[in-house]
């Protein structure tokens, strides 16, 4: 990794670290400049505004938690197997990565459209990899036609509902109560019906 590259890193740990721990409204640049130990004029070069180191670091958790569901996804046959490995991930490591819900979920309110479009963005991206599963589970006739791109969003919705009520409330559990639900809900308002072995009832 290049030096301009490892630099961008630390300013961006840094300010993973403090917009988690105080808030985005309530963490100075300053506070940045210092916790990456790195010159004002380093972290103005790569992020020009607060703003801007926000959304990049919004960028740069959304990609990663993105390649961990797409991993996951590879591991496994079936695109309703896909569906239930992609939640499963998602819930899993929001719950080990407290700071990253938090700052994917909570932390950009009060900053207007800006963040709304950008919100708006992140969520279209995994939107749309639910869609091409729930269209893949389709042709392959695991469940009925049904519209993927609603049913996409609503799953991102009812998700986004319940992590932020277990950031603000430490409830529901995200794995062991939140995931078995929302798979029966979601794997049922879809028709999946689950196939049994011949001579099972």
């Amino acid at each position: 990794m290049r030096d301009k590259e490892l630099t961008r890193e630390r300013i961006l740990d840094a300010a993973e670290k403090l917009f988690a721990e105080k808030g985005f409204h309530e963490t100075a640049m300053d506070e940045i400049v210092h916790a990456a130990k790195i010159s004002k004029g380093g972290v103005y070069f790569h992020f020009p505004s607060k703003e801007k180191l926000f959304f990049a670091l919004l960028d740069k958790l959304a990609d990663a938690l993105q390649y961990e569901v797409q991993e996951e996804i590879a591991r496994r046959r079936g695109a309703v197997n896909k569906i239930q490995g992609a939640l499963g991930v998602v819930l899993k490591s929001l719950a080990s990565k407290r700071r990253l819900a938090q700052i994917l979920l909570r932390q950009g309110y009060g900053l207007g459209p800006a963040f709304e479009r950008k919100r708006l963005e992140i969520y279209s991206r995994f939107a749309q990899l639910i869609k091409e599963h729930l269209d893949e589970a389709i042709a392959e006739g695991s469940i009925p036609p049904i519209n993927t791109e609603i049913t996409a969003y609503v799953w991102l919705g009812a998700i986004n509902e319940l992590v932020l009520r277990w950031i603000y409330t430490g409830k529901p559990d995200p794995l062991t109560e939140a995931l078995p639900t929302l798979l029966e809900i979601f794997l049922r308002g879809i028709g999946y019906k689950k196939k049994t072995k011949k001579g099972a009832p």
